[in-house]
């Protein structure tokens, strides 16, 4: 077995085919200006909104059977948020069947992963008071999913390829157990952590009037700020 996994390893190489992976909005990558990610989505169907008073960059359409609006947020003029609101406000009950039926569509997807252990972590009881939980407890309803990494990723390979350069050939050619494990550890680490910069969550807002939205939320965290310019 140890052997298989390192072969694994070292021939991963083989099936990169040299694309940088980010987070993807119906299948747009979350990267790049506005303007060209705007044109993208434009493309795509989505239109200004017709209200003089809204800002010319936010968009609405429909997505996933529902009818939205998009912003989409830089930071140093590159993207790294696709922000998607619903149009439609929705009473406590009716949130509560939407939010749970999303944290089923996303765990039925085989794109996903979800953050928690199980998806099912997510899931609103029928039974829960979300309005008192919000107002009297602070209750956030969030549910967060991964994108799973693309295996044409050139990152995984320089991950495997600067994981080999630390070992000799010698060692290569007959690895003990506890190389191979702290090879495949070290390994199974990096990807993780690159596998979270493609975060997908979402949440439920309440409205001025005291219904019900849902939120989403598209992030590209390679590019979100990380204290750079103080």
């Amino acid at each position: 077995m140890k052997t298989l996994l390192l072969a694994l390893l070292l021939t991963l190489p083989l099936a990169v085919c040299g694309q940088k992976d980010v987070t993807k909005f119906l299948g747009i990558p979350v990267d790049g200006s506005k303007s060209e990610m705007i044109r993208k989505l434009k493309e795509k169907g989505f239109t200004k909104v017709n209200n003089p008073y809204i800002d010319d960059t936010i968009l609405e359409g429909e997505f996933n059977g529902e009818d939205v609006e998009i912003s989409v947020v830089t930071n140093n003029n590159k993207v790294y948020r696709i922000f998607v609101e619903d149009q439609t406000p929705r009473d406590e009950v009716q949130i509560k069947i939407r939010f749970n039926k999303l944290v089923r569509q996303f765990e039925n997807n085989d794109a996903y992963a979800p953050v928690a252990d199980d998806a099912s972590d997510f899931i609103i009881p029928d039974n829960e008071d979300i309005s008192y939980e919000m107002l009297v407890n602070d209750k956030r309803y969030e549910a967060s999913f991964i994108q799973k990494l693309d295996i044409d990723s050139t990152e995984i390979a320089n991950i495997q390829k600067d994981i080999v350069l630390k070992y000799t050939e010698e060692e290569l050619s007959a690895p003990s157990d506890e190389l191979v494990e702290e090879m495949l550890i070290e390994f199974i680490s990096q990807v993780v952590d690159l596998a979270t910069m493609k975060m997908v969550w979402f949440t439920i807002s309440q409205t001025p009037l005291g219904n019900y939205k849902i939120l989403m939320y598209y992030d590209n965290k390679r590019n979100e700020a990380n204290g750079q310019d103080l």
